[in-house]
């Protein structure tokens, strides 16, 4: 085959469709036509730039489309799918495989490689105590991960000059003796990429690379890739959730349908025309909305993001409809009861030998200097928690859910009661049990740790259970509440759910829940684990609620989907207009007052940590910004006078930009 460069590309697809399993073998699981008759070229130049960009929604499939590139599904016709340039003698031949020649890094709950990196349980990664097995951050850059692993060959020896420049890139220096579970979840990112850039592939597909990192991270980071991609070295395919913003070194773009086919492809500005044309046709009444690509994933699509941060309007600009929430208060006037202390924090100072990881830093209280984290979180209060990756926002949720160890020694009171016994006092102390009892936890760590085998009504079922594998304890009214929430959230949570006519409501109280025993964890998407977890840590209406990047990783939907049930449980729902906006309306389940889960009540706390600002819930107006590790600087506190996620003004303020 002649190609029009003279140059073979590195991947190219040509009218291939692509299956999970052989279309003629029988199975009961669905097997449909992915991305049927797929074009796409992926050229060995450089010149001209072609960078590639793969949007979707959740289940649109970006990983799936990824995972294709580097030879996964099966292809149909078999020679549709080709890697001529792997066959020159321009690649080594150690990559031409496509299997070795194009890198997948994928940041979903497995860990960095699962076993080097995840922790056996919560609290290992804070304790002092170290395993032959807790390898440092250079092992695992350098593929030292193995107990008397054998001699590499050769031609796999680092290249000690790459791993400098790389180290050097990714801000990871500081980081180089650490072991690997000690690393924030951003930080681990960053290492995942490192590790990947090490192998010196031909391509490298990064699945939402920017998900979980602070503004100036991602800001920082485009820059770092762009350079990359522009030299080939390697080349490079990203993924990402409509919301986020588009790097503005891409040239080309694939957007994805919710049924896992293409709803566009080309260079990025002929991409956003089709799909602007599409949304303006809807709102003028000429078409139809395709349920399959919904008008409120796309309106969101478009921001650029610079080395300065993201700019720019999103696809629609100023025409975008306003969700109408007319029906839920959101002033800073809104009345609340606040109650007593659940968590006080009197001067905290967490530090490992001499080195401080929180609470470095002098706070003014009453007029006099006083050292460590001084906090304060009281019933009725909704904290928003922010910070660079790795200031120790994670660090803090240990603290509270008493998973780090040094929550015995620290100046730390849990519903007015210590850890330990108080002289004179013949009140009992909390016990770890007492604790995670009181508390609704969701956060990467979390997911993480959760057992895979476990099924869907398993894991939100966990809320009542005393640890990940042991049995849930049950009454008449908790299974009741899972069973509400499973049929609420039955569009997002079932792999085989299909949209009938008559489920515009999203819960029937007759419907069929054998699905939720029948899938288990590990089954579902990265999104659907994460509304799992998600409904675990509310369902119970704990005293103290905590949101770890809860919502990363959905998109906008179900991440407003999310955060509405949240704060109004079964009562609230968002209606679609003709227009394809969305209005919160109240639902049947409230109309009939059959509501089982009502959402967040004044008895409770609220603690959210996010990077993302349309990821913090209307009701959050209490915040700390926590300072970079071992600047010296105080944490910053303040109060929001609008809802974060629409405040532009109180988000920079929080960020200092």
């Amino acid at each position: 085959m002649r190609f029009a460069s003279g140059r073979p590309p590195v991947i190219n697809i040509s009218n291939g469709t692509f299956y999970r399993h052989h279309p003629g073998a029988s199975s009961i699981q669905p097997n449909p036509a992915l991305f049927r008759n797929l074009n796409f070229t992926l050229p060995s130049t450089t010149d001209p730039p072609t960078h590639w960009y793969v949007v979707g929604p959740s289940l649109s499939g970006k990983t799936t489309f990824l995972q294709l590139l580097r030879g996964s599904h099966l292809c149909f016709p078999p020679a549709a799918r080709s890697y001529p340039y792997l066959s020159t003698d321009s690649v080594p031949h150690r990559l031409r495989v496509p299997h070795k020649a194009v890198h997948y890094v994928g940041f979903n709950n497995d860990g960095l490689t699962s076993t080097v990196t995840t922790s056996p349980y919560l609290s290992a990664r804070y304790e002092s105590k170290r395993e032959n097995t807790d390898f440092s951050l250079r092992d695992f850059l350098l593929g030292n991960t193995q107990l008397n692993a054998l001699k590499p060959s050769p031609e796999d020896e680092p290249d000690l000059a790459l791993v400098d420049r790389v180290v050097r890139d990714l801000k990871l220096a500081q980081l180089l003796d650490l072991p690997v579970t000690f690393l924030s979840n951003g930080q681990g990112r960053r290492a995942r990429i490192a590790r990947a850039l090490l192998t010196a592939p031909e391509v490298l597909l990064l699945d939402e690379p920017f998900m979980g990192l602070d503004p100036p991270t991602v800001a920082g980071l485009s820059p770092l890739l762009h350079g990359l991609a522009s030299k080939a070295s390697p080349r490079l395919v990203l993924s990402a959730r409509p919301q986020d913003p588009i790097p503005d070194w891409i040239t080309h773009m694939v957007y994805l349908r919710g049924d896992c086919q293409v709803g566009a492809i080309g260079e990025k500005h002929a991409v956003l025309e089709e799909l602007r044309s599409y949304v303006r046709n809807i709102w003028n009444g000429v078409s139809k909305e395709d349920e399959n690509l919904p008008v409120h994933n796309l309106v969101h699509v478009g921001r650029t993001l610079t080395a300065k941060g993201i700019q720019g309007q999103p696809l629609m600009g100023e025409e975008v409809p306003k969700v109408d929430n007319s029906t839920i208060s959101q002033g800073i006037s809104v009345s609340r009861n606040i109650g007593e202390p659940l968590v006080e924090m009197d001067g905290c100072k967490v530090q490992y030998r001499g080195k401080v990881a929180l609470g470095n830093w002098t706070q003014k209280i009453n007029g006099t200097e006083r050292d460590g984290l001084i906090w304060t979180v009281r019933r009725g209060e909704r904290w928003g928690i922010f910070g660079p990756n790795g200031s120790g926002k994670t660090t803090i949720v240990s603290l509270i859910c008493s998973d780090h160890p040094q929550t015995y020694s620290l100046p730390i009171k849990l519903f007015g009661r210590s850890r330990l016994p108080e002289p004179g006092s013949d009140q009992l102390p909390l016990t770890f049990w007492d604790i995670q009892s009181r508390i609704g936890h969701s956060s990467p760590e979390i997911h993480q740790h959760m057992p895979r085998s476990l099924t869907v009504r398993q894991v939100v079922e966990n809320a009542w259970a005393d640890t990940f594998r042991s049995k849930a304890k049950l009454d008449a009214e908790s299974i009741e509440k899972v069973d509400a929430c499973l049929r609420w959230f039955e569009a997002e949570l079932n792999p085989a759910y299909v949209k009938t006519p008559n489920s515009t409501s999203p819960t029937q109280s007759g419907s069929d829940l054998k699905w939720a025993g029948h899938y288990m964890s590990g089954e579902m998407s990265f999104s659907a684990q994460r509304v799992a977890l998600f409904l675990r840590a509310i369902i119970k209406n704990p005293d103290i609620v905590v949101l770890d990047e809860a919502c990363s990783g959905m998109d906008d939907g179900v991440r407003d989907r999310c955060l509405l049930f949240l704060e109004h449980g079964e009562t609230k729902r968002y209606a679609k207009r003709d227009d394809g906006s969305e209005a919160v309306v109240e639902s049947e389940a409230s109309k009939l007052g059959s509501a089982k889960v009502r959402g967040l009540n004044d008895s409770q706390a609220l603690i959210c940590i996010s990077h993302i600002r349309e990821e913090i819930p209307d009701c959050i107006r209490e915040w700390i910004c926590l300072p970079e590790s071992n600047s010296g600087e105080p944490a910053r506190f303040g109060v929001s006078e609008a809802p974060l996620g629409r405040d532009e003004k109180s988000w920079r303020q929080i960020w200092g930009m």
